[in-house]
């Protein structure tokens, strides 16, 4: 998308700037020494410049809408809660892995890392996850079984899930609807558990309560022991989406992401928490320092850069179609001053010829926009994937674009219209 619209703006910046330049030095009154044998070849030049301007307008407002279409979308990203809290939450993991760190080994430093952290003050609470939701890891998934569900034919029960220590819900502020939290006791030696999502709850339970009820994961049957509330897990734009976690301990990660919520500064937390990893191993360090609002940014940075870029087009189209549309302009009042000059013998004012230039540009605008809309509809479908609750068909957006090209157009004819309006008829005559 940025590719092509690079190459059109390329095309655009070329179409804008020759007849521009060409109309730099036109002299109106002496256009009409030329010939009348240049006549037909001054109209089939007329006609170049007019369809190139069209092509101009005609992306440029196409740019002004997908730019419109991504920004309307981001700031309803930005404004969408991602289902848990991003203030005072800080992630971070210690490098057990490369320490050399086995899964019993890691295990008792994991319980130890907690306890030490839970004492401290300004630490609310702390818990290990395999995976920090809107990260750049993604979630495990497995097909499942639920107890009393009859899947159709054809229906795939492919699920994702997390590995979540104890307090994990609370520490990110995801609500507990019903049921409990993963305690300690909660581990490989306990029966299976699992906590489900509201919406697994409604498409595989049907609304009704599932506490105490199984579900089949890899390991065999869990029992459901909680419900959580619905978040965004890999995309702040996702619809709800099915979703259980399980205790840490029964499917075990060496290395998860350690999620601390705390009332003082990120960079007091990482200090605590560093000082507690030394005092239980001083050859281990942190890695990937982020606080979740930061993490949660970063997953809107493709459509940060992308409303950008497409901004950046579009502003340097428009740009380029008033320059061309001026171009034009000046070109056609040059090639009709013997016209322009009898009609004000005739009667006319130089507000009639004011108003005459501008409608001639406006009509070259209308002409660039139908088309632009056109393919602006047409171009809607590529760009349903990149919008979050904005439809790539948003009347308010296409009226903004219309209203911004019309007074760019306006603008653009201005000058060569007090040009025709400072016509010296006599003078035109005489010549």
């Amino acid at each position: 998308m940025a590719l092509g619209a690079g190459i059109s703006l390329l095309v655009a910046l070329l179409v804008g700037l020759v007849p521009a330049l060409q109309t730099r030095s036109l002299d109106l009154a002496g256009s009409l020494k030329a010939e009348s044998s240049s006549v037909v070849g001054a109209r089939e030049k007329t006609w170049v410049r007019s369809g190139l301007v069209i092509f101009q307008i005609c992306l440029s407002f196409v740019l002004l809408v997908a730019g419109t279409l991504l920004l309307e979308s981001l700031y309803k990203i930005r404004n969408t809660s991602p289902g848990f809290s991003t203030t005072s939450v800080a992630v971070t993991g210690v490098s057990l892995v490369a320490a050399g760190y086995d899964a019993p080994r890691s295990k008792t430093f994991q319980n130890d890392l907690i306890d030490r952290l839970h004492v401290l003050p300004g630490i609310q609470s702390a818990a290990f996850a395999a995976v920090t939701p809107l990260g750049y890891a993604t979630f495990s998934s497995t097909s499942i079984a639920v107890d009393g569900y009859e899947p159709a034919p054809d229906e795939q029960l492919q699920v994702e899930y997390n590995q979540v220590g104890p307090g994990y819900l609370a520490t990110l502020g995801i609500p507990l609807l019903s049921g409990r939290e993963f305690a300690r006791s909660d581990d490989e030696n306990a029966p299976l558990v699992a906590i489900v999502n509201r919406t697994m709850v409604l498409r595989y339970w049907r609304g009704e309560d599932p506490i105490g009820r199984r579900l089949k994961v890899k390991s065999g049957w869990a029992r459901v022991v909680g419900i959580a509330a619905d978040s965004k897990y890999e995309s702040i734009g996702e619809t709800p989406k099915p979703f259980f976690y399980v205790p840490l301990r029964q499917d075990f990660v060496n290395e998860p992401d350690l999620n601390i919520r705390a009332t003082q500064s990120p960079q007091s937390t990482f200090s605590a928490v560093l000082r507690e990893v030394h005092a239980l191993d001083p050859d281990l360090a942190l890695y990937d320092l982020a606080t979740l609002r930061e993490q949660v940014n970063q997953s809107t940075a493709p459509q940060q850069v992308a409303v950008t870029l497409v901004s950046i087009l579009g502003s340097l189209a428009v740009l380029l179609s008033a320059v061309g549309l001026y171009g034009v302009m000046s070109y056609a009042v040059a090639q009709s001053t013997r016209e322009l000059g009898l009609r004000m013998a005739l009667g006319a004012n130089g507000g009639n010829l004011l108003r005459l230039v501008i409608s001639r540009g406006l009509k070259l605008t209308a002409a660039g926009v139908v088309l632009g809309a056109i393919a602006a509809l047409l171009s809607a479908r590529f760009l349903r994937n990149l919008l979050y609750n904005v439809s790539p068909h948003d009347p308010l957006v296409f009226g903004s674009a219309l209203g911004l090209m019309t007074v760019t157009a306006i603008s653009a004819c201005l000058l060569p219209a007090w040009r025709a309006s400072r016509i010296d008829p006599a003078r035109v005559l005489r010549d």
